[in-house]
């Protein structure tokens, strides 16, 4: 574990099935399968674009399990990280095929898997600390409570050594005992930021504002240093704590096909931009860029760019 990182990230991966054929999941007969998981898509977008990532977490020592890892080797994705489980299986989930760029229906067999098990034992001190940057989604913190642990302690840990962190809200609320704990422990992750990433509408949930500069300044005023605010067609809105801010135009998609992992693709693109030492308003225009790749093929990662296919 000793490998130097650009980033590194902690979260769930499942097995997907994506339908082949449109119409209800209970008479589709044939699937594609893939691996899905917001922050597995972010280290995968990461890869790709030449950065060492490395990806914390547990998956079941089973078929499905095995498969994650293969895919991490494919995308060249460092898993020292990565516990196989004897205990616990790996979770999995069904996806719908659309054609007409609504939100794919999703049904999930989470619940007590591998990754949910992930506690404190998995902050390995010196793997943390061999990246300069963490980013942190709130899926994997919806996990359970000790999967909530690890983000606290790898958020609190690298903010303390000078590491730079970005937070994805990522509201899964089915996930949450109630919306107040989601809201409150959240925010706690999101206060720890140096980046936070949210949809306009988990902002407005979250600090119970309502406009993008109530949102920003709500995050700002915890010292957090960036925050960027997701406004789908509009494409996003952005304010520093110096006080720079302004919006950046979506690039047009004329076919939406697959509308599920936009937000990471967004997140791909800030995130790597600015590690790269680029201005905010330049890497929000790449979040833009990415995350308009990522809605026009089927699949969660399929549309994310390589280097060379991103142009830049």
């Amino acid at each position: 574990m000793s490998k130097t990182l650009d980033v590194i990230t902690i979260g769930e991966a499942m097995a997907m099935f994506v339908a082949t054929e449109t119409g209800e999941l209970r008479a589709v007969e044939h699937f594609i399968k893939r691996v899905a998981g917001a922050e597995l898509n972010v280290a995968t977008g990461l890869a790709r674009l030449g950065m060492n990532v490395g990806w914390v977490s547990r998956v079941g020592d089973d078929s499905f399990g095995q498969f994650v890892v293969d895919s991490l080797k494919k995308e060249g994705i460092d898993a020292a990280g990565v516990t196989l489980d004897s205990r616990f299986a790996t979770g999995f989930q069904l996806k719908s095929k659309v054609e007409n760029g609504t939100d794919p229906i999703v049904e999930y067999f989470r619940k007590g898997s591998a990754a949910s098990h992930l506690s404190i034992a998995d902050y390995h001190p010196n793997y943390f600390s061999s990246a300069r940057h963490l980013h942190l989604s709130g899926v994997a913190a919806a996990l359970s409570c000790s999967s909530y642990e690890l983000l606290d302690k790898a958020a609190s840990t690298m903010k303390a050594q000078g590491r730079t962190i970005s937070f994805d809200p990522n509201l899964r609320p089915v996930l949450w005992k109630s919306e107040a704990e989601m809201i409150s422990k959240l925010n706690h992750l999101a206060f720890q930021a140096d980046w936070v990433l949210p949809g306009v509408k988990e902002g407005m949930i979250l600090t119970g504002e309502h406009s993008p500069e109530a949102i920003a300044d709500f995050y700002l005023n915890q010292g957090v240093k960036a925050v960027v605010l997701k406004t789908g067609a509009d494409g996003a809105w952005f304010k520093t704590a110096e006080g720079e801010q302004g919006t950046v135009a979506a690039i047009n998609v004329e076919n939406v096909v697959d509308t599920v992992g936009a937000g990471d693709g967004f997140a791909v693109g800030v995130i790597s931009a600015l590690l790269e030492g680029k201005t905010l308003p330049k890497a929000v225009a790449r979040g833009n860029k990415i995350g308009s790749l990522a809605i026009q093929v089927q699949g969660d990662s399929e549309g994310l760019p390589t280097r060379e296919a991103l142009g830049e």
